[in-house]
């Protein structure tokens, strides 16, 4: 098995059979799988852990996921929408805290037209000029991205969840289609943007062959970011009942696309954190090198459910980012706020 490490770490691809042998091993190849997706991290990005302040501007949603929190069939959950102030006041507490990244995060809420977006993106980034504007606003149509463009925002996160059609069918109603998530994600890379995607792990009737097909996915695409999480329940959804994901599978998969990706922003997640104790700093060991503290009003935070028990609710914004601050030190690594930190890979993946 670590025959298989050592091809990935050198090469930065293996065959399908490979991939499924190394997904599905025990435990004893992972302290070795770690130790080399940290390596390849430190000879690109050092110890270096970049901020993002993550700003959850409304958790209306016209969709109907089956795995989500926010889904629109949600009656029992009180919704809410920041204002333009309310979102510019979280920017500016998030810029005298030394945050050069802003992520705006929501449902897909009809309400934030493209107008109202770009007017929200412009006042961003005209009053913070030297800040990356990053939005995760759900599937739009390639005239809204490009305006978001032009208004000013660089960077698109939107995961492809699961790159087979017949599991994303099982994930989602009806209205959507595995497709044209697809064709959005290479709408952004089109038009400009930075693009992250990724998936979650352990989703319901997900298979390894649906990981490797996702991670094949991904060559193609060649995403700047990743951004991976173990999959957790909310009570309010179809999948209640279903098991949660992996913190093993999760940080194993990181690890992973560390070495397929060499040059990839892959955040430790708050899904991560919320799975285990000092789940962020394992992901940070795994390979990861981005956590995003939250800007969001506390007293909007328990509201933006996407799954039970998501830690960090209550922790105004200091809080939240001297707590990461502090978790990343005894990781062994360091915050750095630089805005210019995506770097486009020359390692082009190979493609199956």
């Amino acid at each position: 098995m670590k025959n298989l490490v050592d091809k990935l770490y050198e090469t930065h691809n293996l065959e399908d059979s490979e991939l499924k042998l190394l997904l599905e091993a025990d435990g004893s190849i992972d302290e070795y799988l770690f130790s080399l997706s940290d390596k390849r991290r430190q000879e690109i990005y050092g110890k270096d852990v970049y901020l993002r302040g993550l700003i959850e501007i409304t958790n209306y949603c016209k969709n109907n996921c089956y795995y989500c929190g926010i889904r629109c069939g949600n009656t029992k959950l009180e919704r809410y929408r920041l204002t333009k102030e309310d979102i510019l006041d979280c920017c500016e507490q998030g810029y005298n805290l030394g945050y050069r990244t802003f992520v705006m995060q929501g449902g897909e809420d009809p309400f934030f037209t493209d107008d109202y977006m770009c007017e929200i993106i412009s006042s961003i980034h005209t009053k913070y000029p030297d800040c990356a504007i990053t939005l995760s606003l759900g599937e739009k149509e390639m005239e809204s991205y490009q305006a978001y463009y032009n208004a000013g925002a660089r960077r698109y996160l939107l995961r492809q969840e699961t790159a087979n059609e017949e599991h994303y069918r099982k994930l989602h109603n009806a209205s959507m289609s595995s497709e044209h998530r697809k064709k959005c994600l290479f709408n952004l890379k089109e038009i400009g943007y930075q693009v992250g995607t990724g998936i979650m792990v352990g989703s319901p009737y997900q298979t390894t062959e649906n990981i490797i097909e996702d991670l094949r996915f991904m060559q193609k695409l060649n995403p700047e970011m990743i951004g991976i999480g173990p999959f957790l329940t909310h009570p309010d959804t179809p999948f209640a009942s279903e098991k949660n994901g992996s913190l093993e599978l999760t940080l194993r998969l990181i690890a992973i696309l560390r070495l397929l990706f060499p040059y990839a922003l892959i955040p430790s997640t708050t899904a991560l954190g919320t799975i285990s104790p000092m789940g962020r700093e394992k992901g940070l060991k795994a390979g990861a090198n981005v956590v995003m503290p939250n800007l969001s009003p506390t007293r909007f935070r328990k509201l933006y459910s996407l799954y039970e028990n998501k830690i960090c609710t209550g922790e105004e914004a200091a809080e939240c980012r001297q707590c990461l601050e502090k978790r990343v030190q005894t990781a062994g690594y360091q915050i750095v706020t630089a805005v210019g930190d995506c770097i486009r890979s020359d390692v082009k993946p190979s493609v199956k």
